[in-house]
């Protein structure tokens, strides 16, 4: 139950935002120049509007919606009638779209997968088959990290495979779902950007191709290739959720969590609202519980997802297998595969006599029903983004922060102005089409090494889409882990601040002169005496001592 105050601050905010969109609607705040797309400031309101209601309010979906009028209201220049029918426009769009429309259906489909792999006593079995080797909360949380290593070709598909996988070992040994959560997040693009086969590589590589300057003769490829050691943020992202699954050390809010799930046994906090979970999930009278109920459609749609994007890639005809991967239509790839290892798992557990079709397909729904609420906070993340395309935002950071970017601090503010770019808009592969075309010219006209700085771009952009709250891999990562999705975003965002200093400090020290592989291992050792302290710190300030469990 919401305590009384909660009410009162919740009015409050909400009346506080009518109220703004009264004033515009009457006043018509937003200057009729802005007609040319213009918009300056105003163009960051809808998504910080949206980062403090989700903060404030704890809620997500409300706050997105919210933010998403808010600035429709400001492109049709405060006229609030007419907004509330485009912001609803917005939305349908959202839907219809067909990328879009694919990955509503992948929610939907996998969820209901996971719900029939659950009531065949797949999740059960799988668990019984890996307890005597990860038979505690540390080779629970180092499992759930080299799955998702593992499982590189997509972070969609990442956040979907290894949520779901691993989440019945996580419960049982008591992790909490912000860990569960954070683990998804962090190997999901950051594992994808840096991998040599993933559906990530085709984008980085066009972007780079179109944006070299005449004369440049180069591949793209090879910038691409060699920008990869550089991309401190992700792989200190990756390797952070080891050091902390094999030391036990946890700091800031997410030791908050990981003590309470320990002492408590309560997986979420009070009053959360997980966007998934398996506690309304049966399992059937008669299931088998054999590991094959999970595997084998699990394992199906892994090599259906690769072999689908191959042939979509070009199959035969590509350069290289990687070529094909890269030029994939990935996402229907994956839907498809996943529709097929649907229809596997049924046919396999009619023969093992699991349950009558009837039963199978309720249980098929009871986890497709789980994604709604998901679902609906993706579409309005989408719905903003749009919003944030038209105000200019992106463009607007860029270019105010572009007169400073000293060729010497190049590569630093790149990734800055890249990270507050993904940040605020939710989306790496925008920040990516936005920032690339700018900073290679720049790059190549001031004499800055083009890895370093095409590598910072990269990696800032998905610094900023592994932590914001309105990004759809943030949202995925809630939804598959079944965690709260404000309280991944918290208990997170320190993590990912982390690294992110760790990561500045290492092009600092890259842009010396110094050797990437011996920067790599400075930045590693600095990350874990960083993790030792903070641990420390937190640890004393809330009395707590580690190990957690005992």
């Amino acid at each position: 139950m919401l305590r009384k105050s909660n009410y009162s601050r919740y009015l409050v905010v909400i009346l506080a935002m009518l109220l703004i969109l009264t004033v515009l609607s009457v006043t018509g705040w937003a200057n009729e120049e802005n007609g040319s797309g213009n918009y300056g400031l105003l163009s960051l309101v809808p998504p910080i509007l949206a980062i403090i209601l989700c903060i404030v309010l704890k809620e997500a979906l409300i706050s997105l919606l919210i933010a998403v009028l808010v600035g429709v209201t400001i492109l049709n220049n405060g006229n609030l009638w007419v907004s509330f029918e485009k912001t609803a426009n917005i939305l349908i769009a959202q839907v219809a779209d067909s990328w879009n429309a694919s990955i509503i259906l992948f929610f939907f489909l996998v969820g209901g997968l996971m719900g029939m792999i659950f009531f065949s006593g797949g999740g059960q079995a799988f668990l019984e088959s890996i307890s005597k080797k990860a038979n505690n909360a540390k080779m629970a949380q180092l499992f759930a990290w080299l799955g998702g290593i593992v499982i590189f070709i997509d972070d969609y598909a990442n956040s979907a495979f290894v949520g779901n996988l691993f989440r019945p070992l996580s419960d049982k040994y008591y992790v909490s779902r912000e860990k569960l959560s954070y683990i998804v997040d962090s190997t999901a693009a950051p594992v994808s950007s840096i991998f040599l086969i993933s559906t990530w590589i085709g984008y980085q590589v066009g972007l780079i191709k179109e944006s070299l300057p005449e004369g440049i003769n180069v591949s793209p490829y090879f910038l691409w290739l060699n920008s990869i050691p550089y991309s401190f943020y992700s792989i200190f992202a990756i390797l952070m959720v080891g050091i902390i699954a094999l030391t036990g050390r946890d700091f800031g809010p997410m030791l908050k969590a990981e003590y309470r799930a320990r002492t408590t046994h309560a997986l979420w906090a009070e009053n959360a609202r997980p966007l998934s979970g398996t506690s309304d999930l049966q399992v059937a009278k008669n299931a088998s519980k054999i590991p094959l109920n999970l595997w084998i459609p699990i394992i199906l749609l892994v090599v259906l997802s690769f072999y689908f994007m191959w042939v979509s890639g070009g199959g035969s005809s590509a350069e290289s297998f990687s070529q094909a991967i890269s030029d994939a239509d990935s996402m229907f790839s994956i839907m498809l595969a996943t529709l097929i290892s649907f229809f596997v798992a049924i046919v396999m557990y009619l023969l093992q006599r699991v349950a009558p079709v009837a039963e199978i397909m309720d249980s098929f729904l009871g986890g497709a029903r789980m994604m709604v609420y998901a679902t609906l906070i993706l579409i309005s993340a989408w719905s903003i983004k749009q919003v944030c395309d038209e105000l200019g935002t992106a463009p607007y950071i860029v270019s105010a922060l572009e007169g400073v970017l000293s060729p010497l601090m190049l590569p630093i503010l790149t990734f800055i102005v890249s990270c507050f770019v993904s940040l605020f808009t939710g989306t790496s592969w925008g920040t990516m089409g936005i920032v690339v075309p700018i900073v290679i010219p720049l790059a190549v006209s001031v004499g800055a090494p083009l890895p370093i700085v095409i590598s910072s771009v990269l990696t800032g952009a998905v610094m900023g889409d592994h932590c914001s709250p309105i990004s759809d891999t943030t949202i995925m990562s809630s939804t598959f882990s079944g965690s709260d999705h404000m309280d991944h975003v918290k208990t997170q965002f320190p993590y990912s601040l982390l690294v992110t200093l760790v990561a500045i400090f290492c092009y600092l020290i890259a842009g010396m002169g110094i050797s990437v592989y011996l920067v790599l291992l400075v930045g590693a050792i600095v990350l874990y005496l960083l993790i030792l302290v903070l641990s420390s710190i937190s640890a004393k300030q809330l009395g707590i001592t580690f190990p957690l469990e005992k």
